[in-house]
């Protein structure tokens, strides 16, 4: 039985290498996509935590916690130390910032277009 079109376009589409500047794009969109790293941030928002911590907070296990971590490390978003035993998380509000303005100019949202509230409204 040959391949469905679908399957052929979807094959295709995996072979082709997005540009760099989409694949860094991805990368954070990724790092934010999953609910429980989305708490994680919540958290470090009002302040760096330990992994205890975290886990108290968010009710997940130590090494979900920490993959999470390393997840929005990659992402460049959260930085780490180690503090005796510990690891404490730092949130990156600069990188946040950073990468709006980043995705705006990748994307060619230039300054006069509608925000995402106005889009949806």
């Amino acid at each position: 039985m040959a391949p469905s079109p679908a399957h052929f376009r979807s094959t295709l589409a995996a072979v082709v290498d997005p540009p760099d500047e989409l694949r860094s794009l991805r990368l954070v969109h990724k790092a934010l996509a999953d609910v429980n790293r989305l708490r994680i941030v919540k958290r470090l928002a009002a302040g760096e935590a330990t992994v205890s911590e975290l886990i108290e907070q968010v009710g997940l296990s130590q090494p979900l916690v920490s993959w999470h971590i390393a997840r929005l490390r990659i992402a460049g978003l959260v930085e780490t130390r180690r503090a005796g035993r510990e690891t404490v998380s730092r949130l990156l509000p600069e990188a946040f910032e950073a990468f709006a303005a980043y995705e705006k100019r990748v994307l060619g949202l230039g300054a006069g277009g509608r925000g995402l509230e106005e889009a949806v409204s």
